[in-house]
């Protein structure tokens, strides 16, 4: 959530913010209100509780008609503490329910519009021409077929469409990223966790996913738990409630876990093959900074994913998401959209986003500095997302007879293969 003395200095700068994200800006407005209602009905419980005292003080000392006077006072005297106590409490949950729905403050740098209102930051790697080497490319799929890695048929008849399972190389493809990834997280001094997978509402919530996202996320009812949807739940939670010392930061973790997506509103969108699937395994970068360092910190966990996929000689380019399109807890969003030849254009691989004081605010997470305490800053940037990867990869590296390439960083992990060749032709 935003600072509310923030709102109350700067109204017209959430206004904006709301305006660039294509929410409703009256939600600012009955914000301010309800703020005010329960600034101005605390102040009159205080005034009520402190004359409830005073008058508590002289019962004692009055004697007759006197002493009658001040209990008839101190009954009517009790009855309005009640109601302002009421008061105050109904317009402390109407303020936070309000600012519960507020997105975080946009950047300002961030690009006003919709999802195609995008600005291309750079662009990596070269994009191969098939038809000079003589050949037509063949999708994620049936090379995922060919080499019997993906089994897509089976993984619909056992869960359902958007269903899959990796099998043989395609099985060991998977570890071999992951460990890959986590290697080089952990080189740049990131921690190493397996999450979670079942989280409680208040970690869901405070990290800003059951508001406009709530529609793609997975909750059983029965025990009130959500199945994540990326680590960053759980590694956000882990630090609710603390209060961090200063010397501490920044701390930076890197999660290991299965996701899990509804994928609501796509529907007839990637229907063919792995990119866009219900269950997915990932590793997230999560960093917790000094809300001054935020920035900086973001451009670093863009190097890392810069360097994660140019480490498996992708073709890819960097985007400045607009604001219509960052997601209520992001201030500002960079994606890695790697190329995917069958499909002739940029696809998301890997995403960070700054989420300044938001999630942090919401979660209770606070950080100590010379026996002052404020909230800090979270940051998250996935480094890889396993099936989309494995597209790219099969891709970007296949050859003319269906064999596939393995990238130089990930042999090591698949036991020296340089090649992935297909069992069935």
């Amino acid at each position: 959530m935003i600072d509310l003395r923030l709102l109350r200095e700067d109204p017209d700068r959430v206004r904006a913010s709301q305006r660039a994200r294509g929410e409703d800006v009256a939600l600012v407005d009955a914000l301010l209100s309800a703020d005010e209602r329960r600034r101005s009905s605390g102040v009159r419980f205080d005034e009520l509780r402190a004359e409830q005292k005073a008058l508590g003080k002289l019962i004692p000392k009055a004697t007759g008609d006197e002493k009658a006077e001040l209990l008839k006072k101190a009954s009517q005297l009790a009855a309005d503490v009640k109601a302002a106590d009421a008061e105050r409490d109904a317009a402390d949950a109407e303020t936070q329910e309000l600012l519960l729905r507020l997105g975080n403050l946009v950047h300002p740098d961030v690009p006003v519009g919709g999802e195609e209102d995008f600005v291309t930051l750079e662009t990596h790697g070269t994009i191969r021409d098939f038809g000079a080497e003589g050949f037509e490319p063949k999708d994620h799929l049936e090379l995922g077929q060919l080499l019997g890695a993906i089994d897509v048929e089976r993984g619909a008849k056992v869960s359902g469409s958007r269903f899959y399972f990796l099998t043989g190389v395609g099985a060991l493809l998977e570890l071999a990223l992951v460990n890959a990834a986590l290697a080089q997280a952990t080189a740049a001094g990131f921690t190493p966790m397996l999450t979670p997978a079942l989280v409680r509402p208040q970690a869901m919530g405070g990290t800003g996913f059951l508001g406009q996202a709530s529609q793609d996320v997975y909750h059983l009812d029965s025990d009130d738990l959500y199945l994540v949807g990326t680590s960053e739940v759980a590694l956000a939670g882990y630090h609710m409630d603390e209060i961090l010392d200063a010397d501490r930061l920044p701390l930076r973790y890197a999660g290991f876990s299965p996701c899990f997506r509804r994928e609501a509103g796509s529907h007839g969108k990637d229907t063919r093959g792995i990119f866009r699937v219900h269950q997915f395994d990932k590793v997230e970068m999560f960093s917790y900074v000094a809300p001054e360092d935020s920035q900086a910190e973001h451009q670093r966990l863009l190097e890392w994913e810069k360097q994660w996929l140019t480490s498996l000689e992708l073709p890819f380019r960097v985007i400045d998401v607009a604001s219509g399109d960052l997601g209520a807890s992001a201030s500002r969003k960079f994606d890695c959209e790697a190329w995917i030849p069958t499909q002739g254009k940029y696809r998301e691989l890997t995403s960070t986003s700054d989420c300044t004081e938001f999630q942090s605010r919401r979660l209770s997470i606070r950080v100590r500095e010379d026996k002052k305490v404020r909230p800090l800053a979270t940051l998250n940037g996935t480094l890889c997302a396993v099936p989309r990867t494995i597209v790219a990869i099969l891709e970007n590296h296949q050859q003319a007879d269906g064999s596939v390439r393995v990238p130089e960083v990930l042999r090591p992990y698949l036991g020296g293969r340089e090649v992935l060749e297909p069992v069935a032709k």
